[in-house]
């Protein structure tokens, strides 16, 4: 339904105008359209590596002005909100430099390359009191607020256990090339993708306490380039299985693999309880299954996606017309500028993708230690 918002202008600095980089632009352009919010994104300015570059991205994604120094994106006074969409190694010089300016930070996953660069980037914001948001979309999507509203309420009863998984395909072949996802900054299949499913386990059922996990690297060299017959060793893994503890008691495990054959989206879990279950997979991101029920009557009975499953009403006025990747984006951007305005907490925000960050490289201690590692 048609929206309106206030006069209240908020500027939006873009740092980098890639694929993350024209989702944002997309969410920002698209959010005051279909959510009531208390102020209005203006695209300013966009940074990029060139001036070429910049010029081309701020033309294509209506950004009023380009440059190719994100420090002076920074320190323009039409920009409230700086959105990084850089390399992970430029987060925290980025993020740091926009804090100190006071302005709001809405930075993609990872939040950085390592736990300590994080936690730095975690403490300063804190400090400075400002707003702070981290990508990890998938956390909008209206059915996982569905699955968690059923799991505090006690609709599964007490939670017994979790099974959760993130398996893609776009690294099964052994000729797959080096990138930046196999420096050894970009973390592997964990850090990559893992995280996702990690702040899925501590969004619905809390923080995690101790993990035990096993790093494989599948393919010991890939090529240096498409196409390449140079090769070069890898220093990452490309699957990884662990096991979990939670704060709250409740045991489980996590998958995560970038070279599973035959999965493009497998970001899934299974939550039981004592009076039923949940399951889910991002594949089939407008359904969630339940099971409910005793004797002939018990099954999972599926939950389709429609507008008593707020915010998707804001997007369709009728079920089964399903939302998309970009849809929860605009979520993302809609609770960002609410929160921004509010002076108030995104979730997640750098608090919550640090501990994403810490478990990763927890897993990643256990790992070479060979046993569990506490959190």
């Amino acid at each position: 339904m048609p929206t309106q918002t206030q006069d209240r202008e908020l500027g939006i600095g873009l740092v980098g105008s890639g694929f993350m980089g024209r989702c944002h632009a997309n969410a920002f352009a698209a959010a005051p359209v279909l959510f009531e919010l208390p102020a209005r994104p203006v695209k300013a300015v966009l940074a990029d590596a060139t001036e070429e570059s910049a010029a081309a991205g701020a033309q294509a994604l209506g950004f009023a002005r380009a440059t190719s120094d994100w420090r002076s994106l920074i320190a323009d006074d039409a920009v409230d909100i700086v959105a990084i969409t850089a390399p992970n190694v430029l987060h925290e010089p980025i993020a740091m430099a926009a804090i100190a300016a006071g302005k709001t930070v809405y930075c993609e996953k990872p939040l950085s390359t390592t736990a300590a660069s994080a936690r730095r980037m975690t403490d300063a914001a804190e400090a400075a009191g400002v707003v702070t948001s981290v990508g990890f979309n998938f956390l909008r999507n209206p059915m996982i607020r569905l699955a968690r509203d059923l799991i505090t309420s006690g609709e599964i009863g007490e939670v017994t256990g979790f099974r959760g998984r993130h398996a893609e395909n776009y690294m099964s072949s052994p000729d797959a090339p080096h990138s930046f996802r196999t420096d050894p900054q970009g973390g592997g299949a964990l850090a990559d993708i893992g995280s996702h499913i990690i702040s899925l386990a501590r969004h619905l059922l809390g923080p995690i306490a101790d993990v035990s996990a096993d790093c494989r690297t599948i393919y010991p060299d890939r090529p240096v380039a498409a196409g390449a017959s140079e090769r070069r060793p890898v220093e990452v893994d490309d699957m990884t299985h662990a096991l979990l503890r939670f704060e709250s008691g409740v045991s489980g495990s996590l998958e995560a693999n970038w070279a599973a054959t035959g999965r493009t989206m497998d970001l899934s879990f299974e939550i039981t309880g004592s009076k039923g279950a949940i399951a889910f997979s991002q594949e089939h991101m407008n359904d969630l299954l339940v099971y409910s029920g005793s004797g002939a009557a018990a099954g999972y009975r599926r939950i389709e996606a429609g507008p008593s499953h707020p915010p998707y009403d804001r997007f369709c006025p009728a079920p089964g017309h399903h939302l998309g990747f970009n849809d929860l984006k605009v979520i993302e951007v809609a609770e960002l500028i609410e929160a921004q305005v509010s002076n108030g907490r995104c979730n997640p925000d750098f608090r919550e993708a640090l501990a994403v960050q810490e478990t990763v490289e927890a897993m990643q201690e256990s790992s070479k230690a060979r046993g569990w590692v506490g959190l």
